[in-house]
């Protein structure tokens, strides 16, 4: 297994010198104790954390699992004193409401942590990170009495928090959900069902775990109009705030799983279980998006630390390993082979994950400032655009961010040739654990539809033009820059063809609802790709400024200079495959009749 390094000097290029994360935080309300200072001691803290505690337990995680038993799921060795160490540190409270015992820091600076966590140890970070997101939800739908009982446990780490959606006959299509919610005469709610895929759902790293559960009230609409959104806690809350006695519900079973082995995905059974509703009665899936947008930005964060764990890892062995000599001449002349990062497919291989990487960062880190403005932000009509360019990133980080996450995760693997299938260097491991990635906080082909269905093409296309007017504003400025023509000239080029690609779609879509389906996933691959170069373009722009001002730092800023021009030439042109296959009509995937794919 890699020893995880976090990526220090990329995250400050990306935070400040891509993102001006100073000014960012100036101009939000309370951001005024993110000072520099302040941000670089977090993060340092936080790596040494990862670096020294989380790493050395992921393969721990992995190897052991968790385990039910009769006193419950116990977690794999170390997991729940780290979580201890996690707690003392303060990091559960770091974004969260002072009001509540949290310390009010912008959700980006959390994302930061959120990412060294998630690369270093996913399956630990999945419990902190669902937390989060209930958190979240309480904090936005519950009432003053939800937030002292359950926000100021949650915030503080005691009790962790899990969402409970899927049933057993119900993955996405939340419509059909059958848990029901009986009222009691004391205005609480007896709840009853099975919910499947529960991450953290039980464990013994804290004390209480507070469910926030979809269920249907008596008489409900049928459909997701009818779903309603309850607080259920493991242990019931005592008057003075502790837990209390065991609630009625449970894990069932642990499900045997691909990867992530070290984080506990449960059958949690309610069997009359006492719960509160939070939020509105039949509003419970609008509610529930709180924790799901939550959740899918953490989900993106996946995809990049796939790749930073694979990079990190391949690039120690591929200047160590010895195999074959460079086609133009012995590099290790003393040695009896040369390093395989000479070679030019060993050397695709690592650029690959390393422009996925740092692009995937500069994406989430420019998805969390726009949360922080749609949370802090000073003026309504701030809070409003951040709102909009949040809904139409989100999607294309979560799902774009997973997909070509899972690619460099494999491609990490790949390099070691057969030792990469072996489980003692981890790479294995990583790709296992990435590949859940596509699948959960909606899968590659829901969040596809989001995008092109609910954020595009029923806006008539303005979310889209919210993003591209800023593209296009950014070549207008650089245009005249000949050490950025190489970027800019195909980055102008692919930001108007997003448009007359969307245009296109959306015309074929009014004659034929299933062309939207049809070119959904090849639309958010080739967004993506889009994102992805006006980031790397805006990069190479900050690499070159600083190179032309004088810097000790040549080597960095050449490399960005590097990877953007390795990226566009080898990576973008793959948005040309999917803008074809996106026109491609729908008739070549539903003219088939079902019988006749197989015999």
């Amino acid at each position: 297994m890699p020893d995880y390094k976090a990526p220090l000097r990329d995250i400050k290029f990306v935070m400040s010198e891509l993102l001006d994360s100073e000014q960012h935080y100036a101009n939000l309300n309370g951001g005024e104790d993110a000072t520099p200072d302040m941000v670089d001691a977090i993060i340092a803290e936080g790596a040494k954390f990862c670096e020294q505690v989380l790493s050395p337990l992921n393969q721990v995680g992995d190897r052991e699992g968790c385990t039910l038993t009769e006193d419950g799921v116990k977690t794999p060795t170390g997991f729940k004193e780290a979580y201890q160490q996690y707690v003392e540190g303060g990091w559960p409270s770091m974004t969260a409401d002072p009001n509540y015992g949290g310390q009010g820091l912008p959700h980006s600076l959390g994302l930061v942590m959120s990412e060294m966590v998630g690369t270093c140890n996913w399956s630990f970070g999945m419990y902190p990170g669902l937390s989060h997101g209930c958190t979240n939800t309480i904090e936005t739908h519950g009432t003053e009495e939800h937030k002292q009982t359950y926000l100021t446990k949650l915030i503080s780490g005691e009790w962790t928090g899990t969402m409970c959606l899927t049933e057993p006959h119900c993955g996405s299509d939340l419509g059909t959900l059958r848990t029901k919610a009986e009222p009691n005469a004391d205005g609480s709610y007896s709840i009853t069902g099975t919910k499947i895929f529960i991450s953290a759902g039980e464990h013994d790293m804290a004390e209480n775990i507070v469910h926030v559960v979809l269920a249907r009230l008596p008489g409900a609409p049928e459909g997701t109009k009818g779903i309603s959104l309850f607080i259920v806690p493991k242990r019931l809350p005592n008057d003075d705030g502790s837990a209390g006695d065991r609630n009625t519900v449970s894990c069932g079973s642990l499900e045997h799983k691909m990867g992530i082995h070290g984080n506990a995905t449960c059958v949690m059974n309610f069997d009359g279980a006492k719960g509160w509703l939070i939020g509105p009665e039949n509003k419970g899936l609008n509610c529930m998006f709180t924790f799901m947008n939550t959740a899918r930005i953490g989900t993106a964060i996946q995809g990049l630390g796939a790749a930073e764990l694979g990079f990190q890892g391949s690039l120690a062995y591929a200047k160590d390993r010895l195999a074959m000599r460079s086609l133009s001449g012995p590099k290790n002349p003393d040695g009896p082979a040369d390093p395989i990062i000479v070679h030019p497919d060993v050397r695709r291989m690592l650029l690959t994950q390393k422009v996925v990487a740092e692009g995937a960062r500069a994406l989430i880190y420019l998805t969390a400032q726009q949360a922080d403005l749609v949370h802090s932000g000073k003026t309504e009509e701030e809070r409003k655009a951040a709102d909009e360019a949040l809904g139409f990133l989100t999607p294309i980080a979560k799902a774009f961010l997973t997909e070509i996450g899972y690619e460099a995760a494999n491609l990490g693997m790949q390099v070691f040739g057969g030792h990469g299938f072996i489980t003692e260097w981890g790479m294995e491991q990583n790709v296992r654990d990435a590949r859940i990635g596509m699948i959960y906080e909606g899968t590659t082909g829901i969040q596809a539809l989001d995008l092109l269905g609910r954020k595009v093409l029923m806006t008539q296309g303005e979310s889209l033009k919210g993003f591209t007017k800023q593209v296009h504003l950014f070549c207008k400025e650089n245009a005249d820059n000949e050490q950025l023509k190489e970027f800019i000239e195909p980055l102008a080029a692919i930001n108007k063809e997003w448009g007359d690609l969307t245009m296109k779609v959306g015309m074929t879509a009014m004659k034929n609802r299933e062309e939207v389906g049809a070119a959904s996933v090849d639309y958010l691959m080739y967004s993506g790709y889009a994102v992805f170069a006006y980031l790397w373009a805006r990069m190479a722009k900050v690499a070159l400024d600083k190179m032309v001002e004088g810097t000790t730092e040549e080597m960095f800023y050449n490399a960005k200079v590097q990877s953007a021009r390795f990226y566009f030439k080898r990576m973008l042109p793959r948005s040309k495959t999917h803008a074809e296959t996106m026109l491609a009509g729908a008739d070549s995937l539903m003219d088939m009749p079902e019988e006749a794919f197989a015999f």
